[in-house]
């Protein structure tokens, strides 16, 4: 009797358990790749707009790069002395992206600024983009006389996905600023709306910012306060909330671990808010970045900052006077011509609501000081102002110094004027 040879699967018996393995294989992935179920959906972990994008094409070797202990900066080749500090035997190696957990399986589908797959990108008619769309009501509303200075500014309320930067002098206001306005959008609760707002902060605890917000009367619920450094570790625990709003107080204090150098570094700030920016246009929710400023009065950091958000916000103000204005240097949904103008208050910043006293002194008419004095009307943007111009000069020479200028210092100007 002729013997059975041993079992051997046939060409379709492989073919199943191949097919087999590729499911299991690609449900492992997915499950993988999966991050914390919201309403019984699942939904990408927030924190993966915030890994490494590494370039697509033929897998290379790892780009190295010397980093400084001392001060941060990186270099591309190993110097035995920092070139930008000068200190000797600081440069340690470092491999971006050589923590795989930070990265793993997330660097394929985040290739750009504005994450999508592929079979998505088809390219949409402007009437099928503004069809059943309410422009009126699309922005966030600010209400109150204080979101309404704000509004002005930005030019009518909040954009959704929006990526907004906030500059201004140590001091001025910012945080203030954006407390309060955090304070107003988490009031402000539409129909199906998420109500939270987050202050994340990487300068204060969160006990010093309830202090801030205790001594401003802000007792708003739904304002929720953190206090961290790192994007992916803020990404992720803000995701259970589905904030309506994100608030990041400084720019310059937060940092990605995927990248070389200590946070405020070039690199750091400029990937930073590329990574939020992809953040605010994937999940539609608008985010404030408070930026610092150098002693030229720019936003510290590369000047593609500036670039890469949507709106760029400057405060300004005197040390010695209580007045702040809000200027729009740019705005992508607004004019750039509006201001905003507050009173630093005991209980934080007040809505100017008549701006004019600010720059008239009261003088009875038949005053003596009313000689050398005149009160020009100046536009800016949609509202007008009238200021009061003084003149003072000495005739005791031939060259006079002649000094035109307004009250608050708001203009100032001198002149050498020859008298007759």
């Amino acid at each position: 009797m002729q013997e059975q040879p041993p079992y051997s699967p046939s060409s379709s018996d492989e073919d199943k358990s191949k097919g087999k393995g590729r499911a299991e294989g690609k449900k492992s992935v997915k499950e993988k790749g999966a991050g914390r179920s919201v309403g019984g959906k699942d939904e990408t972990r927030w924190s993966l707009v915030a890994a490494v994008r590494k370039a697509g094409g033929k897998l290379g070797k790892e780009r190295v790069t010397y980093v400084c202990s001392n001060c941060g900066e990186g270099s591309s080749q190993w110097w035995g002395m920092c070139r930008h500090c000068e200190a000797m035997g600081t440069l340690m190696k470092y491999v971006p992206g050589a923590d795989s957990t930070a990265s793993e399986g997330s660097h394929h589908a985040y290739r750009s600024w504005i994450p999508q797959k592929s079979k998505e990108m088809v390219p949409q008619s402007l009437q099928q983009v503004t069809k059943g769309v309410d422009q009126s009501g699309w922005r966030i509303p600010l209400s109150g006389s204080f979101g309404t200075e704000i509004a002005r500014v930005l030019g009518g309320g909040i954009v959704p996905g929006s990526l907004i930067l906030v500059g201004g002098d140590p001091g001025v206001g910012k945080s203030s600023l954006m407390l309060q306005l955090a304070s107003i959008v988490s009031e402000n609760i539409g129909v199906g709306e998420s109500s939270a707002v987050v202050y994340v902060s990487g300068e204060e605890s969160i006990e010093q910012i309830g202090n801030r917000a205790d001594r401003m009367s802000i007792k708003s619920r739904n304002l929720y306060l953190y206090s961290s450094t790192d994007i992916e570790d803020i990404l992720d625990k803000i995701q259970p909330l589905s904030p309506r709003a994100l608030i990041i107080d400084s720019i310059q204090t937060v940092y990605l671990r995927a990248f070389a150098g200590s946070a405020g570094n070039m690199t750091q700030v400029k990937e930073c808010t590329s990574a939020l920016l992809r953040f605010a246009k994937l999940t539609n929710i608008p985010v404030f970045l408070i930026g610092h400023v150098t002693k030229t009065g720019d936003i510290a950091g590369p000047r593609l900052l500036e670039h890469i958000v949507d709106v760029v916000l400057y405060m300004e103000g005197e040390r010695c006077l209580s007045h702040r204005l809000l200027r729009s240097v740019k705005n992508r949904f607004g004019s750039t011509d509006e201001l905003g103008v507050f009173e630093m208050s005991g209980y934080g910043l007040q809505a100017v609501l008549n701006p004019t006293e600010m720059f008239l002194t009261e003088h009875d008419s038949d005053s003596e000081i009313l000689a050398g004095l005149a009160v020009a009307v100046v536009l800016d943007g949609s509202r007008t102002f009238a200021i009061e111009v003084q003149v003072h000069s000495d005739c005791r020479c031939l060259f006079g110094s002649a000094k035109f200028f307004s009250s608050h210092h708001l203009f100032y100007y001198s002149l050498n004027i020859m008298f007759p």
